[in-house]
């Protein structure tokens, strides 16, 4: 008997600060990957799908993002800047007054 299926794998890639597109509120923003794999007798051996999205943590709204505004996303985190990639309009980096 052989036993197969997938398996869900979710990493926190960075948090950012943005304006949530659907509360209005500056607010942290987690940018996640969520990886699907293959599993033979509950091993995991390569993945089936990769998907990215950011995530408010005030009101809990999802927004999918491409691997590319991720990574974008990603190394402008890392860089201190924060801010959103282009094509993402209805979430703009917090700005304090």
């Amino acid at each position: 008997m052989i036993v197969f299926g997938t398996k869900g794998y979710l990493y926190q890639l960075a948090v950012l600060t943005l304006v949530c597109g659907r509360c209005g509120n500056p607010a942290a923003h987690t940018l996640r990957k969520r990886v699907t794999k293959f599993t033979l007798f509950f091993v995991p051996l390569f993945p089936l799908s990769v998907k990215y999205a950011t995530q408010c943590t005030f009101c809990g709204a999802e927004q999918k993002v491409t691997r590319e505004q991720a990574e974008q996303l990603r190394s402008r985190s890392a860089s201190g800047q924060g801010g959103p990639a282009s094509g993402m309009p209805q979430q703009q980096p917090y700005q304090q007054p």
